[in-house]
């Protein structure tokens, strides 16, 4: 899924200006990265809102236009109301699309309410990782992985090598030689 958001650059700095901005419905933000200067903008508060809330905009390259230049970027932070539902700033990071990124990916489970593990063993399936960081290609970047538990048994462990993933992306923690548990069983085999 691609994701566009509309920007315009800020000539305004500071908290006073901040402020005046979040009270006209404007989110103000920073683009950063790509050996180029920083540049505060401003943007619409409701569509970053909205966005935010889909799982996948956390994990994907968004074209951002400001002025009418459309520039690739990765969301790597923002900051919530404490009390309003309401964004106070964002951060975004440049991409070249022939520089592998680092980027935290959600991992979605499937199949654990048909494994043998629960159907036959009387276990359950429970989720020690539910993101991993990967390294690839802004062109390869998935928006999630799946982990397939469909053929879990009592006592079975998924590991990060286990997983099956899309062409030219790797697992950060795996290049460091760290294997780390993903999903284990629990359960009893009677014989």
């Amino acid at each position: 899924m691609s994701y566009e958001l509309i920007a315009a650059k800020r000539e305004e700095l500071g908290t006073g200006a901040s402020r005046r901005l979040r009270h006209a419905s404007k989110l103000p933000a920073i683009v950063y990265g790509d050996n180029k200067d920083a540049v505060s903008i401003t943007m619409d508060h409701n569509p970053m809102f909205y966005a935010l809330k889909e799982e996948a905009f956390h994990a994907s390259v968004i074209d951002l236009v400001i002025d009418g230049a459309k520039e690739q970027v990765l969301l790597r932070d923002f900051v919530m109301h404490p009390v309003k539902p309401m964004v106070m700033h964002a951060d975004f990071q440049r991409v070249n699309p022939n520089e592998k990124v680092h980027v935290k990916v959600p991992l979605h489970f499937v199949g654990a309410d048909v494994c043998p593990a629960v159907k036959l063993h009387s276990g359950r399936i429970s989720h020690v990782t539910t993101e991993v960081d990967v390294r690839t290609l802004p062109a390869n970047l998935p928006s999630s992985i799946s982990v397939d538990l469909s053929a879990m048994v009592a006592g079975q462990i998924v590991h990060l090598s286990d997983l099956k993933l899309p062409e030219g992306v790797e697992i950060v923690a795996l290049a460091r030689g760290d294997n780390a548990t993903v999903a284990s069983a629990s359960g009893v085999i009677v014989e």
